[in-house]
């Protein structure tokens, strides 16, 4: 079912990738969702021909390297998150050989290549989950899967408690080949993507083929999706509790962030370590503290896990203080650099979150004040990147663009929107297709329009429209990007000096670096730092040594 697979990358290849060690202490990696990213070839959806031709544009943004979303064979019951084959790209995306030449290009332009691995689930159409049905009950492929008998005096009822994340049962009942119902599989997701068993020893031997098969094409790192969910507690407890997914990240949980799963990152990493070129993993760990998700990257194991906590936390500034130090005091102990993130493509955009009240979670149904959430999401975006660790960027965000709310229902293709309850299902509206040229069709992202629908107006948010234009937020990040590559005080390190300052607003020190951030609604008296290296908004400087800071506006500055 694999394609043929490309020659592994040269080492001279990767030789053309700046050669820093420990490059991703401090890297601002860009991540890309293939399908929405750039259409090569006109049918309405993204793929790797459309993301190699615009690798020059993230080189000039100042990124470090590029994780892609899922691009593997799959059926794409949930956006590719439903792998059917890990070593073949879906033909919406290309082939192997297209994959090839990205990383190669990628690397020409001192890029490097982060891959999404899905090991908690696959697709029910790998060949495993398939051969496990055909095969029926007491078949050694059901065992790499979790296959129960169901409760109740015919088997009808789950064998436990849990619940999807998706909504409804995280069990569905199969019809066996003999036309009878059967036995019960464990799915956390959609039911198109059942659970691995990660106790059976020929999972672990097929994952690490698969990490050998992309590192040999010459990738720089994994991304691991749902990291925390691989072991299962013994004996898949009842949880004892409805609306489960309201639990998530308050406490461990019986298929999640269970400890048996740094068993399996620590193999990984010796397999890693068999490579040159300082290459890395990246956890998605949902977990219920900071201190927790340390536990991932502990120096035999993971190199990075997302700060989800910062992800969540409100536009204040007590809260946002006391989230990096957490953040940076959980680090230390074990090593790790710090990760900061605002949005990616599971939750509602930053610009949009930031647009409404407080409190209303990752996942945002309305469009809130767009002035004010732009505001703030530049605002935040000098913060996050003036913090020490390594950041992360979200297609689009650099054009500011908003999440779009009011995709009709028609269109939608979230799986988690047509189950119920759950997750709210509104992932879409950070999916839209991102706009490159003012005009055109699908404002310059692909010849025969976009799979999702992109709002009127979108052309003005555009890479083109934005492109050498003064204070707009493109040009805010892309000098933002130069000048923390220039200052030898930003990113790297794990610490930041507080300094007093207005109820309201973070001041903090690094080296000669300075950054100020008023999180409140009106403008604030405080002290210059030096000369102004960049800001967020118009800022005021007198002559007796103070600014005008205005409400939700950051400042970097140097000191003369």
């Amino acid at each position: 079912m694999s394609q043929h697979s490309a020659d592994p990358a040269p080492t001279s290849a990767l030789a053309t990738v700046a050669d820093r060690r420990d490059w991703w202490r401090d890297a601002v990696i860009y991540q890309v969702y293939p399908r929405s990213f750039a259409d090569s070839n006109g049918d309405g959806m993204g793929d790797l021909e459309g993301v190699r031709s615009r690798l020059p544009y993230l080189r000039d943004l100042g990124v470090d390297a590029v994780w892609l979303s899922p691009f593997y064979a799959s059926p794409q019951a949930d956006a590719g998150y439903d792998v059917a084959d890990y070593r073949a790209v879906d033909p919406m995306f290309g082939n192997l050989l297209d994959a090839d030449a990205l990383i190669r290009d990628a690397h020409d332009l001192a890029l490097r290549i982060i891959v999404d691995l899905v090991p908690n689930h696959s697709s029910d159409q790998h060949e495993w989950f398939k051969r496990a049905l055909a095969e029926g009950p007491g078949s050694p492929l059901r065992e790499r899967y979790h296959f129960r008998a169901g409760k109740g005096a015919n088997g009808e009822l789950p064998p436990n408690d849990w619940e999807s994340i998706f909504g409804g049962p995280a069990w569905t009942r199969v019809t066996e080949p003999d036309g009878t119902p059967g036995e019960w599989y464990l799915h956390l997701f959609a039911p198109e993507q059942p659970d691995f068993n990660w106790d059976h020893p020929a999972v672990g031997d097929e994952f690490r083929s698969i990490l050998r098969f992309w590192l040999d094409m010459g990738v720089d790192g994994f991304r691991i999706d749902v990291a925390h969910g691989l072991v299962k507690a013994d004996g898949l407890p009842d949880l004892g509790s409805r609306d489960q997914v309201k639990l998530l990240g308050n406490d461990v949980m019986p298929f999640f962030d269970q400890d048996g799963v740094h068993e399996v990152y620590r193999a990984w990493r010796i397999v890693l370590d068999e490579y040159a070129g300082d290459r890395i993993f990246v956890a998605e760990a949902w977990t219920p503290t900071i201190e927790r998700t340390a536990n991932y990257v502990r120096p035999d194991e993971l190199h990075q896990a997302f700060n989800f906590q910062y992800l969540s936390t409100h536009w204040d500034a007590e809260e946002l203080r006391s989230c990096v130090d957490r953040t940076l005091d959980a680090m230390r102990p074990v090593g790790a650099p710090a990760t900061w993130v605002l949005s990616n493509h599971d939750v509602t955009r930053h610009a949009t979150r930031f647009a409404n009240p407080a409190g209303l979670g990752t996942q945002i149904r309305t469009a809130g004040d767009r002035e004010l959430g732009l505001r703030r999401a530049r605002a935040a975006t000098l913060l996050m990147l003036a913090l020490p660790g390594s950041a992360y960027l979200y297609q689009g965000e650099e054009l500011g663009l908003p999440d779009v709310v009011d995709l009709p229902d028609e269109v939608r293709q979230d799986p988690a929107y047509f189950r119920g309850a759950g997750q709210d299902g509104f992932r879409d509206g950070c999916r839209v297709p991102i706009p490159w040229t003012r005009d055109g069709s699908s404002y310059g992202f692909g010849s025969g329009g976009s799979w999702l629908p992109q709002p009127s107006g979108w052309g003005e948010l555009s890479v083109e429209a934005q492109s050498g234009v003064a204070g707009s937020t493109l040009e805010l990040y892309r000098s933002a990007l130069a000048v923390r590559s220039e200052q030898a005080d930003l990113g790297a390190g794990d610490r930041v000096e507080w300094l007093k300052a207005p109820e309201g607003v973070l001041a903090f020190r690094r080296g000669a670096f300075v950054c100020t951030t008023n999180t409140g609604g009106e403008a604030a008296t405080v002290p210059a730092h030096g000369r102004v290296l960049l800001a967020s908004g118009e800022v005021t400087v007198t002559d007796d040594g103070e600014a005008k800071l205005p409400a939700d506006t950051t400042v970097w500055w140097i000191a003369d």
